[in-house]
């Protein structure tokens, strides 16, 4: 086998070299997320960096290694946001000035928090690859040094670092699952686990709608596009360097749809109480997309990421609880006269459900004229507590159904 162009020891020097600056974060076995999937979940939390990223890593590293004629001239770099933030925090603790250029669909927070750090940041374009050309251009207008998210060897080796410290934590892991966009943090994990443990597998895993990685080791060219919870790794290409690196040493690439990357978005707030964005919660959701696979093996996941965008957030919260009947729209056939819509409200609170928002249909129906249709939003406590308030409200004798709902994969 042919060595890689990044070496365990390059990962070594990149973990003394931020050794102090970047966050080593926990790496904590999950006990209910080990009892929910059937394996033996290890999560390494990479959310709790300061700026809520893995990108810490590689992008103090690179900056570690310019030469001053380098930092006296400045840095650029294109992010979809988590590389920016980490390019602009340790720029600016190192006295260098950076520019980030983000495409304009970059959610705000991670424009504001970039801004926050001192970076000028430029919005052009509607990809990362129409904002990594308009980087180049201004880089070479400008002389500035051009800072890859991960088509780099020193970015890489900084990202491995998060491997390394897996498996000092934990040496016995069957699998680690890695989210996959540029691929320079699979890139870098697959060399530290692979020289440190080799049976241990490293998979990659990528949005459906943006199978990069898995076109690529199978010798295809990747049908991407599309709009995905997890727009840190809308990657349209991995880079050449950790395609490279992937194709010696990843075992595999899988891919996950938008419903199991919100509902690993939401398992993690509820059951670990820690933020993860969609691309950070990639693992999780491959690891839940296929229980039998892991079902017994003891697996790492990298939550890579939490900088997602509060409205966002709620906005997966709300359609996990509609997803888990703990939000239900039902419909009730009433006589349209005063008095009705008190009466079922009270039904409902009686059964321990919470009106969320109430419309009388009136017009748009089919039933008599003196009649309406009653379509209530209810907070319930599960599934079954919403079967149960349907029958209170039927024994009451009114007749009442529960709406479909699709819009977040339920039925």
């Amino acid at each position: 086998m042919t060595e890689p162009a990044v070496t365990l020891d390059d990962v070594r020097a990149a973990a003394r070299a931020i050794a102090g600056a970047v966050v080593a974060t926990p790496c904590a076995h999950s006990r209910t997320l080990s009892a929910l999937t059937g394996a033996e979940v290890v999560v390494k939390f990479e959310n709790l960096q300061f700026t809520a990223s893995f990108k810490d890593r590689g992008a103090l590293n690179k900056l570690l290694s310019l030469d001053a004629e380098e930092r006296k001239a400045g840095v650029i770099a294109m992010s979809a946001g988590n590389h920016a933030q980490g390019v602009a925090h340790h720029a600016g603790r190192l006295g260098i000035a950076a520019t980030i250029v983000m495409p304009a669909t970059t959610p705000n927070v991670k424009v504001r928090q970039t801004k926050s750090h001192g970076a000028e940041v430029v919005l052009i374009g509607e990809t990362l690859e129409a904002a990594a050309a308009a980087a180049r251009e201004i880089a070479a207008e400008r002389g500035l040094v051009f800072i890859h998210p991960y088509d780099d060897p020193k970015i890489v080796a900084g990202q491995g670092t998060v491997g390394l410290e897996m498996i000092e934590a934990f040496p016995d892991l069957d699998a680690v699952l890695v989210p996959v966009g540029g691929g320079g943090l699979i890139a870098g994990i697959a060399v530290a686990v692979k020289a440190l443990r080799p049976k241990t597998q490293v998979i990659g895993v990528e949005a459906a709608l943006y199978p990069s990685l898995r076109a690529a080791l199978d010798g295809e060219g990747a049908v991407v596009g599309g709009n995905t919870l997890a727009e840190g790794i809308a990657v349209k290409a991995v880079g050449k360097l950790p395609l490279a690196i992937a194709r010696r040493l990843v075992d595999d690439a899988v891919e996950v749809d938008e419903t199991a990357i919100e509902r690993a978005v939401q398992l993690y707030l509820d059951i670990e109480k820690t933020v993860a964005e969609g691309a950070g919660a990639a693992a999780l959701a491959a690891l839940l997309a296929f229980p039998a696979r892991f079902k017994g093996r003891k697996v790492g996941l990298v939550l890579s990421g939490g900088n997602i965008d509060p409205r966002l957030l709620a906005s997966v919260i709300m359609r996990g609880m509609v997803r888990d009947g703990r939000i239900v729209r039902i419909r009730v056939e009433i006589d349209d006269k005063p008095g009705t819509l008190a009466r079922v409200a009270g039904l409902v609170g009686e059964a321990g459900g919470n009106i969320i928002d109430v419309a009388h249909q009136r017009l748009f129906s089919d039933v008599p004229a003196k009649s309406a249709e009653l379509d209530l939003v209810v907070e319930t406590r599960d599934a079954d507590h919403a079967r149960d308030m349907l029958a209170a409200i039927r024994k009451a004798g009114y007749a009442v159904r529960e709406l479909a709902t699709t819009a977040a994969g339920g039925t």
